[in-house]
């Protein structure tokens, strides 16, 4: 597999962002991380920057930003990415997809790098029934104006405006739609169901489930979703790759999972759906281990058994 020696990662004290960088330094590589700290984490980003091979840039894509010195290749993580981020930076999540973007893409022609850009199985709306599990050529069923807009269509406008670099300029890109990702250093207030859910069960609260719990998520843990962009970053291929978990499940037994492995006896609230929010999300992932060689590995109560330890210990 290719590797690239000096990367660029925006995003980097985010929570994919952070554990993206930390690979990639623990391979070996040089890492420039870019955060302008909106939803990053500052101690994610301390704990990056005691490395002798990390350099910190606290900025704003959407504003110039130069990195001095070559790049192999530009990881762009860059944006608010939970619910709650949907209302309280509507304005900066477009503007990052589009103008954060564009930069971003500019840095990567200047420097000759390859340009991956995050993108997000939320490019597929609320997915009818002939198209689930979701597939990279469905074009999706999503809400234009609705509170989701910013963020779904957003990254829609991201994927086109790489694909547009790709075809103009030649630019090296890719495209990976991430699926719900999971694992230590997600904020606690973060908005995300697990989150939510854990920080409830240790607290011995009521766990909150928008709908009647049958809508579906696939949770991928982070270390296999950092495989992953590794291995796309270093393919050949152009065109929109699904990253995430096949392994679908309903919410109500996430909620019950989580109670039991937190040990808690928590019991569970309903509250109304959210407008647009998605009632089934799964990946088909046979292009990823056709083209990339790539499926995650780690089992579910694995994963959250290791993320409610980092919530614990964050607890004190």
């Amino acid at each position: 597999m290719m590797r690239h020696g000096r990367v660029v990662v925006t995003g980097a004290a985010g929570f994919i962002g952070y554990h993206l960088a930390r690979r990639l330094l623990d391979d070996g590589l040089e890492v420039v991380g870019i955060d302008n700290r909106l939803t990053g984490s500052e101690a994610n980003a301390r704990d990056l920057a005691a490395h002798p091979k990390y350099t910190d840039l606290a900025a704003d894509i959407c504003e110039t930003v130069d990195v001095e010195g070559p790049i192999d290749c530009l990881y762009n993580l860059a944006c608010p990415a939970s619910p709650a981020d949907f209302k309280d930076h509507a304005l900066a999540i477009m503007l990052t997809c589009s103008q954060g973007v564009r930069n971003m893409l500019e840095l990567a022609r200047r420097k000759n790098a390859v340009f991956l850009q995050a993108s997000t199985s939320e490019c597929y709306g609320d997915p009818d029934a002939a198209h689930h599990p979701q597939r990279e050529d469905y074009r999706g069923n999503v809400n234009p104006i609705g509170p989701r807009a910013p963020y779904d269509e957003g990254k829609r406008f991201a994927e086109a405006l790489t694909m547009t670099y790709h075809r103009s300029y030649g630019l090296s890109t890719r495209l990976g739609r991430i699926f719900n990702t999971y694992g230590p250093r997600m904020r606690a207030n973060d908005g995300r169901v697990l989150p939510n859910f854990i920080s409830q069960a240790l607290s011995g609260e009521r766990l909150t489930i928008y709908g009647d719990g049958s809508q579906t998520r696939s949770f991928c843990y982070v270390d296999d979703l950092v495989e992953g962009l590794i291995a796309l970053a270093a393919s050949d291929y152009r065109l929109p790759v699904n990253l995430g978990n096949e392994s679908e499940v309903t919410i109500g037994q996430v909620a019950e999972e989580i109670i039991e492995l937190c040990g808690s006896s928590s019991r569970i609230e309903y509250r109304p759906m959210p407008a647009d929010d998605p009632r089934r999300r799964k990946p088909d992932i046979s292009l990823a281990r056709r083209m990339l060689n790539w499926e995650p590995r780690t089992e579910r109560r694995v994963g959250f058994a290791r993320t409610i330890e980092f919530f614990k210990d964050q607890r004190g």
